[in-house]
């Protein structure tokens, strides 16, 4: 099996410029390729995530990574699947999310002895005269062209497309120009969602240099029913523990649906692929437990280390089994003070912990019979719970939480 076909079989292969010559290129050559990560939050999330598996899959070939950090494309804001405009950031709130992403990326890419590259598109895109610009690369664009992209007909279709946005194609492929010509970069990979916005690189590169580059994608992390996987009742599954706790980044993983655990292993594991299809011919049922408990075991080393994986698989199966106070289950500590006559409305304590957006969402959790506390079911909105101890919150029934008063 080539390396080629092992990153088909996982499904980190889904469209090509140049399948064959791609196919020559990862297999028999060493190549320098880039990934642009926009600088929009203080944390990579697991969309990210995929991508740094594959750009290690492809270090571990012996290519060479370009990570391109958007501080001048996050400025604008790729109109990719967005409904609406993204808000506006300083350039200070993008330099420090750049940050963050940097020492991110440095658990899982090896960037010593120039193995890899952290460059950031804002060193030559921020100070760029907007005249010359247009005159010597916005004259390489048809806007005809551009208009049937589909990242660009579903806005114009929607709430419509702004002129900000409209030049973010013509930026991210002037990056791809900018790393061929001083990077010697010949090939880009991303999202399936980039497709449109990483051919106009391939072309561009072809129109001013006059020399063939490459783009590939990956497949995006999706349901079997086609829903982008990663998001949490909470917002995004975060790669940093202060905004998406280790034991809920464990558990996200452990609780995918059984249809959707095979995949996430070829795409987000370095299990070999043999091992995992071989899992996928023989599991079934409850086997299949066994399949997510490795999936989350192995997500949240890579991610959160050895010791942090260990904590957060022995507070899921010490909640499981009914054993329920787990050093290592998350808890939220409540002050004295915030009780009265000792306790709490349920709905208050719910969203104090977490576990509820507002009062509402609390409420209509209660009324359905999803919530327990210390394995008694809660089912009036007005119930105060007293707070002595360690209290275990159940929401459904895979989601635990220790409240304790401190």
């Amino acid at each position: 099996m080539t390396f080629f076909e092992e990153l088909k079989r996982r499904g980190l292969v889904a469209q090509t410029t140049h399948e064959e010559k791609i196919e020559d290129l990862i297999n028999n050559k060493k190549v320098a390729f880039y990934i642009g990560f926009d600088a929009t939050a203080d944390s990579l999330h697991v969309g990210h995530f995929i991508q740094l598996i594959l750009m290690k899959h492809m270090q571990m070939h012996g290519h060479k990574p370009i990570a391109l950090l958007g501080t001048a494309t996050a400025m604008i804001g790729d109109p990719t699947g967005k409904t609406d405009m993204r808000k506006m950031m300083t350039v200070e709130e993008i330099d420090y999310n750049a940050e963050c992403f940097r020492k991110q990326m440095a658990r899982f890419i090896d960037f010593s002895d120039g193995k890899a590259e952290i460059v950031k598109n804002g060193d030559w895109l921020r100070d760029m005269n907007y005249i010359t610009f247009m005159r010597d690369i916005g004259k390489y664009f048809s806007v005809n062209q551009m208009l049937t992209a589909e990242c660009f007909k579903s806005r114009l279709e929607g709430k419509g497309l702004s002129f900000l946005e409209f030049n973010y194609m013509l930026l991210q492929s002037y990056d791809f120009l900018h790393l061929y010509k001083n990077y010697n970069c010949v090939l880009e990979l991303g999202g399936n969602d980039q497709w449109s916005n990483m051919l106009g690189g391939v072309d561009l590169v072809r129109r001013v240099e006059g020399k063939e580059v490459y783009a590939m994608t990956s497949s995006l992390l999706l349901t079997k029913e086609g829903k982008k996987m990663g998001k949490t009742e909470k917002g995004a599954l975060w790669l940093d523990k202060e905004k998406c706790s280790v034991y809920d980044f464990y558990q996200y993983w452990r609780n995918v649906a059984d249809d959707d655990v095979m995949n996430c292993l070829k795409l987000l594991t370095f299990i070999p692929i043999e091992e995992i299809e071989e899992m996928e011919r023989t599991m079934e049922g409850q086997e299949l437990n066994k399949a997510k408990e490795l999936l989350a075991y192995h997500l949240t080393e890579m991610v959160h280390g050895k010791e942090e994986a260990e904590k957060a698989q022995n507070a899921a199966r010490a909640v499981f089994s009914g054993s329920g106070s787990d050093a290592n289950m998350p808890t939220t500590t409540i002050s004295a003070d915030e009780l009265e006559n000792g306790g709490m409305g349920i709905l208050n304590l719910m969203v104090k912990a977490g576990l509820s957006a507002s009062n509402g969402e609390a409420r209509r959790l209660v009324q359905q019979g999803g919530v327990s506390v210390n394995d008694v079911k809660i089912t009036d909105p007005k119930s105060v719970i007293t707070l002595e101890g360690e209290t275990i919150i159940k929401k459904g029934k895979k989601v635990f939480h220790k409240v304790i008063v401190g």
